[in-house]
């Protein structure tokens, strides 16, 4: 079976970490099945919506796999297949794998169903909207080996949780409960596990049946805008709005409201 699952249903794709033997910890077949995916989530017009999450009960993702994809990273170990030569050969893969600095602008909710740690809560930093298990846990724990969260948290998390907490979390290395979690607002909802890739696919079918280009613009203009001058965000918003009004989807939103239709969007 491959290292991750990828497949599309209905307008949505899902991303399913699948090696819960290790707590799916990614390997580097894993890493660069990912980076492909997220690649050919945004070239796919019939894609509207990511699910990622994990196989199994115990964790959503625990990070890189310490024994595999560290070591060829890092040169302490020779590649031995195509998966190694891919990850050692091009250093964009595991930023993009992380959705780390590159415009995914398509909607991504993550299915929390266990452990979210390391690389796997740096990861859940570039998603949209978390359904986290009750028995999830998240954390940071690179500080514990002296390492450090490069994979976006250190410039992400204190953007999404209050400062203070997002120090904690990065500087202890210790985990939170999902509860702890919801808190201070770094998921959605806490809900049995039973119910979180429900909940999960219901947002998704929502945002699916949305209008394709506007939730795009909507996100891009929430990710360009971030920490810039009101003067400068407001112009880039008023960009995506200029590219959403001038749309086919922008006629026929209004035109099948007053119609008493669903409306038909093509994402043009």
């Amino acid at each position: 079976m491959p290292a991750l699952l990828y497949e599309k249903r209905d307008g949505v794709a899902y991303l399913t970490f699948n090696r819960p033997e290790v707590h799916n910890a990614w390997n580097p077949e894993l890493m660069v099945r990912l980076a492909d995916a997220w690649k050919d989530l945004s070239e796919d017009d019939g894609a509207r919506v990511a699910i990622i999450t994990g196989a199994g009960d115990k964790a959503f993702s625990v990070g890189a796999d310490l024994g595999h994809l560290i070591p060829v990273l890092t040169g302490a170990r020779e590649p031995k297949d195509e998966w190694d030569d891919r990850v050692r050969a091009d250093r964009s893969l595991t930023p993009y794998g992380l959705l780390r600095g590159i415009p995914m602008y398509k909607p991504v909710i993550a299915a929390v169903n266990g452990f979210c740690l390391a690389g796997g809560m740096e990861l859940l930093q570039g998603t949209d909207i978390r359904i986290a298990a009750e028995h999830a846990e998240f954390g940071l724990s690179e500080a514990k080996r002296a390492l450090v969260p490069a994979g976006g948290s250190m410039v992400r998390l204190a953007r999404q949780v209050p400062f203070t907490k997002a120090m904690e979390i990065l500087l202890t290395g210790d985990r939170i409960p999902a509860q702890e979690a919801y808190r201070i607002g770094l998921v959605n909802y806490v809900v049995p596990a039973v119910e979180v890739m429900p909940l999960a696919e219901k947002f998704a079918a929502t945002l699916a049946a949305n209008g394709p280009l506007a939730v795009r613009k909507i996100k891009e203009a929430v990710l360009r805008t971030s920490g810039l001058p009101l003067k400068e965000a407001y112009a880039i918003e008023m960009e995506c709005a200029a590219d959403v009004m001038k749309s086919d989807d922008a006629k026929e939103g209004p035109r099948a409201f007053m119609e008493k239709r669903p409306p038909r969007y093509t994402g043009r």
